[in-house]
């Protein structure tokens, strides 16, 4: 049977690349926010403009942004959890 785990100290740099991992997490957190800022916005001028493909896009971009943030703050869950699930295979 081979038992193999990561090795969290074979390569120079991994504790850097965690850091930048963590930073750029960040950004897109920050960046997910403005956008819903904005598209929020849009969708509000859509709709009191009775402009119904502004207020769409507005809406989309709403969903879009939220689905940035859920994709950046379950990023280290998701990877967790699938990587429980290749141990279990």
């Amino acid at each position: 049977m081979i038992n193999i785990n990561p090795n969290t100290t074979g390569l120079p740099g991994i504790a850097q690349l965690g850091v930048i991992v963590g930073a750029v997490m960040t950004i897109g957190l920050i960046l997910s926010a403005l956008a819903l800022i904005v598209a929020a916005i849009v969708w509000g001028f859509g709709a009191n403009s009775s402009n119904p493909h502004l207020a769409s896009r507005g809406k989309l971009g709403v969903l879009v942004a939220c689905g940035a943030a859920v994709a950046c703050g379950a990023a280290v869950t998701l990877i967790n959890f699938f990587w429980s699930v290749g141990h279990s295979v």
